[in-house]
């Protein structure tokens, strides 16, 4: 169940640049999840200590464009991200499977 809560880590340049300097870490989760869910998930699957969550709702932006064959216009998902703040000395490592 902890797998499904959490869709992908958020890997940016802006993300990396605060994991290095404080130690927080951004995921993209399910909209319905709760913070004490989405910190469940995250301790299990990554065996660390989180001290803080912050959790952030993104509505879905309309997007056009016009191209060769017309004007096209979509939408992006709507989508929740948690950031997390984990204990000193800890760390998640997202390359370790590739």
């Amino acid at each position: 169940m902890s797998n499904s809560i959490i869709i992908k880590p958020l890997i940016t340049e802006k993300m990396t640049g605060i994991s290095e300097k404080q130690n927080k870490f951004g995921f993209i989760v399910r909209k319905q999840a709760s913070k004490p869910q989405i910190i469940k998930a995250i301790e299990d699957i990554y065996d660390v200590k989180i001290i803080d969550i912050s959790t952030m709702r993104y509505q879905g932006k309309r997007k056009s464009r016009y191209t060769k064959t017309g004007y096209t216009s979509g939408r992006k998902n709507a989508y929740k991200k948690a950031i997390v703040t984990l204990n000193e000395g800890q760390t998640i490592d997202f390359y370790s499977n590739i």
